[in-house]
């Protein structure tokens, strides 16, 4: 509940601060025209709209099957688990969320995230949750031309080493329409930098 109020509010605060922009401008001594004001109302209204970069996103839509495998250390042998994902698109189509469940080590794991395409930045952005941390991890990216690879690179904060602002690539891969590949890849580690790989298939 305190988040929907959250986002409510800020959309409000978003809207309040167009209309005054608008505003301010016919207090200026040039006044502005009927179509400026419709140049502005059209700019925004792109600026809010779900287009063909979220539709990127569809293919990730549906419920999966999940194997899972992490690397602890370079060099070693991974964990392997099994996971199930049910992903669906949420706010009218502007993003797409995840849900997450498998087991870690031995111990019940649920995730979440969420993934959109800001248009005003021209990039898309995800974060991640999940209940064996208290860290967000934020990402930003890039769909490749092949419209098939989708490349983020983010940051979080490592309870195991302490390091406020580690760094993370984060690559999925559009196998086909039934199976996608995601990749955790720790950059500091250099060619065997990948520690977590997930195999999707379609139930």
């Amino acid at each position: 509940m305190k988040r929907s109020i959250y986002y409510s509010g800020a959309a409000l605060v978003v809207a309040a601060v167009f209309v005054a922009g608008l505003a301010l401008a016919d207090d200026k001594t040039t006044p502005s025209t009927d179509k400026q004001k419709a140049d502005a109302a059209k700019a925004m209204e792109q600026a809010i709209a779900p287009g063909a970069a979220h539709k990127a996103l569809e293919p990730f839509i549906g419920e999966w099957k999940a194997e899972v495998k992490a690397w602890m250390a370079p060099g070693q042998p991974p964990t392997e688990s099994k996971g199930t994902a049910k992903v669906t698109w949420i706010l009218d189509g502007r993003y797409v969320q995840e849900e997450f469940t498998g087991d870690f080590m031995g111990q019940p794991f649920r995730g979440m995230s969420l993934t959109g395409y800001d248009n005003v930045r021209g990039k898309y952005r995800s974060v991640w949750v999940d209940n064996m941390s208290t860290t967000i991890v934020t990402s930003e990216g890039d769909l490749d031309a092949t419209g098939k690879v989708f490349t983020f690179n983010g940051d979080y904060a490592c309870a195991m080493t302490g390091d406020k602002n580690k760094q993370s690539k984060l690559i999925s891969r559009l196998v086909n329409k039934d199976k996608h590949v995601f990749e955790m890849h720790d950059p500091k580690l250099g060619a065997n930098s990948k520690v977590m790989e997930i195999t999707y298939t379609r139930k």
